[in-house]
This record gives structure tokens, sequence and C-alpha cells, in this order.
């Protein structure tokens, strides 16, 4: 139930009071706090509270982006194809972090975006996340992504690893059809 706060708590005060835009390509960072609902019997953040909270931070970079407003007037909904996370340090509860994050690139069908857990230079975990936008039961096509952003720069490379996730994913496609 507390992410619906902090859902409300983003959307109700923090959207309205952002006074820049970054751009599609750089990196958004919000801060929460681990509240002790937010953590498993072994004391630290639960697993599925990180991908909670990503959903939570890939709201905050569309609007910092001065995207959300739009998507929510023109009803285009993200939804999230893949995902792929690695733990690398855990979260105590009370631990203050922030979620740092980025689309790093798109191909003909998805835009890809990376996010990560950090605090105090430490790595807590990295996502990689596959999305795409659906409006009115179809999919909305990356070009007309890039040109409500407003974008007109380089297509970035995808980094390795995500490349790397791509064949994997179309692999399990394939082994499963």
């Amino acid at each position: 139930m507390n992410l619906y706060f902090r859902l409300f708590y983003i959307l109700l005060f923090k959207v309205k009071k952002l006074s820049y835009r970054i751009g599609l390509l750089d990196e958004g960072s919000i801060s929460f706090r681990a509240l002790p609902s937010d953590c498993d019997i072994n004391f630290h953040l639960n697993n599925s509270r990180y991908l909670a909270m990503m959903d939570l931070a890939r709201t905050w970079l569309m609007a910092e982006m001065g995207l959300l407003n739009l998507f929510i007037k023109d009803k285009w909904m993200p939804i999230m194809n893949a995902c792929s996370i690695t733990y690398i340090r855990e979260i105590k509860p009370f631990q203050k972090f922030d979620i740092k994050t980025k689309m790093i690139g798109w191909d003909e069908k998805y835009y890809y975006i990376e996010q990560r857990f950090e605090s105090e230079n430490t790595l807590h975990a990295v996502a990689y996340v596959r999305g795409v936008f659906i409006h009115k039961g179809r999919r909305i096509e990356i070009e007309e992504l890039l040109n409500v952003a407003k974008f007109d720069g380089e297509v970035p490379e995808l980094p390795e690893p995500v490349i790397h996730w791509k064949m994997l994913l179309d692999s399990k496609k394939k082994h499963h059809s």
C-alpha cells in the first residue's frame, strides 16, 4: 500500500515542482528510503519492491523529461515487456538510496532503460527494462515516441550486455514457441 502513497506523492507534489527538463537520453534520479514494510524476513529490501520502485522511478523519469503529463493526457500506457535485474548489495531498513534511470536506446520495436540502485557510492542493483507504449490497443511506433519527445539526435548504440540480453530473450521465445 505504501507504494500507492509514494506514487500519489510523486504525481501530486513532485511533478508540478519540476523546474527543469532533461533530454531523452539523460539520466534521471529519485531518492527513496527503505521502510520496514519494504523489507522481507532477511531484513533487507524485498526483491518485489525493487521492481515496484523501478516503476515509480520510470514514472519520475518521464516527468523529468516533460513527457508524463502528455502521456497521461493522450492515454499512452507504458508496458514493460521484459526485465533483468542483478542484485549486488543489500539495502537495509531505513537506508536511503537513489534509483538512477536512463533510456539507453531502442530498436525497431522496443525502448531500453537502465536502472541502478545506488547509495553513498555503492551499487546495490542494476536492471535493464525493455518496454513499449500502448494507446487504444496498439503499440506506439518508436518513431512516434521520438517525435513526441522532440528527439532528433543520433540513435545510441545499445550496450553489449543489452545486446546479449536481447539474444537471450529471442532464444527463449523461439524455444517456447
